[in-house]
């Protein structure tokens, strides 16, 4: 079990960044295997539309995602994080959620019949971080469900979405308790999810070899 934490501000020790860090090292307490990526780090263009990933579900842009798939293909979960900018999540991490349009699978005939890829392969769990300075939930805009509704129509079963408010300095985030006591549980939750779906998996094999 792997699960990949993606960070979508430019601040390494900023808030988003020790949100989503926590989350993963609480998930490695429970012995799950996690890796933690900067968008900022990659370079890569928006999606085009160009329709070229139609038969083979795979983006024909060749650029630094192409590493990023790799990732996430090998991972049975990730976390997602990022500041609000203007209402909405960060340039980087638009980008990047545009460019897993690759993974929806359209009917020939009629494109209102589609199916996300991980439908095919298998579920897959998420948790989304929204970190905003201001101290209204309202003032998070559009945030929250610009990284959960993607992920849900990927075929994520998103199990957690995390609000931040009152943070904008560095590492604020780690001076309010309660935050940090949002991560650790909304790591634990992830890793029983996954943990519930690996016992089960292998009792059923188990029972069907008997």
């Amino acid at each position: 079990m792997k699960v990949l934490g993606i960070i979508g501000s430019n601040r390494k020790a900023g808030n988003t960044a020790t949100m989503v860090s926590k989350i993963l090292s609480t998930l490695e307490e429970m012995n799950i295997e996690t890796e933690k990526l900067f968008l900022s780090d990659y370079n890569y263009s928006s999606c085009n539309g160009c329709e070229g990933c139609r038969k083979t579900y795979k983006c024909v842009l060749k650029d630094d995602m192409q590493d990023i798939y790799k990732k996430i293909m090998e991972t049975d979960a990730i976390v997602i994080g990022s500041p609000t900018y203007f209402y909405n999540i960060t340039a980087e991490t638009k980008a990047f959620l545009d460019r897993l349009y690759c993974y929806e699978i359209f009917d020939s005939d009629d494109r209102s019949v589609w199916i996300p890829l991980n439908e095919v392969l298998g579920l897959k769990y998420a948790v989304t971080v929204s970190v905003c300075e201001q101290e209204k939930e309202e003032d998070m805009g559009f945030t929250p469900l610009a990284l959960s509704k993607p992920l849900e129509a990927l075929g994520y079963r998103v199990i957690e979405n995390l609000k931040v408010l009152k943070v904008f300095e560095a590492g604020k985030v780690n001076e309010i308790p309660e935050n940090i006591k949002k991560a650790e549980n909304a790591g634990k939750k992830l890793g029983r999810y996954m943990l519930l779906r690996k016992n089960i998996a292998g009792s059923i094999k188990t029972d069907n070899k008997q």
